[in-house]
């Protein structure tokens, strides 16, 4: 194999879900592209690599200071959505169903990864229910165990909040299953459904 070839096949094959197989399909298509198209495509990665941001509120990924569901001003303020990644987000916008705000942690508490809490963003959550405008928390974190263990220090956080409702989403989606990966009627039942926490 061409030296070129085995480097972009080991490089894409670093990518989660794809292995050597599907990284060698993806090099040769990108063989048969065009010059400009691969040009484009590299550039506006690397610009979302060098040039992504944090929404300073939320956690969530931003082009600027504050991501566009923060910024919408229709939003409904009094609610916020915690959930794991970026992706969740996603999921759970692809609904349509939903129209508060939300908090991205960041991940999950794990011992076994060396995740503890102080490496989630659960004290930005905290300062923002501090500042009055919150008076739901829906928590939307996965069924595994490690999702379980940052829900239940998260509730534990939240007890010294008066005034501040806590739910889950209800268990439509199954043990050990990740938002992610659910169906959007799933969540879209889930998010209706939660159920109060405290």
């Amino acid at each position: 194999m061409s030296k070129l070839l085995d480097d972009v096949v080991g490089e894409l094959s670093k990518l989660p879900g794809i292995g050597r197989r599907t990284a060698l399909r993806l090099a040769i298509h990108m063989l048969r592209m065009e010059r400009e198209d691969v040009s484009e495509m590299t550039a506006a990665i690397d610009a979302f690599r060098n040039n992504i941001r944090y929404c300073r509120q939320c956690n969530n990924l931003s082009d600027d200071e504050l991501c566009p569901v923060c910024a919408d001003s229709d939003r409904d303020r009094s609610v916020v959505c915690v959930v794991e990644q970026v992706s969740d987000v996603i999921s759970i916008e692809n609904t349509r169903q939903y129209k508060g705000l939300y908090h991205v942690l960041g991940g999950v508490i794990s011992p076994m990864q060396g995740i503890g809490p102080s490496d989630l963003k659960i004290d930005l959550l905290l300062d923002n229910i501090a500042k009055g405008e919150i008076k739901e928390v829906i928590l939307a974190i996965s069924t595994t165990v490690e999702g379980e263990t940052t829900q239940f220090y998260i509730t534990r956080r939240l007890e010294g909040c008066e005034g501040v409702k806590v739910s889950t989403i209800a268990r439509g989606i199954g043990f050990g299953d990740e938002i992610e990966y659910a169906d959007e009627l799933t969540i879209a039942h889930a998010i209706h459904n939660r159920t109060n926490v405290k």
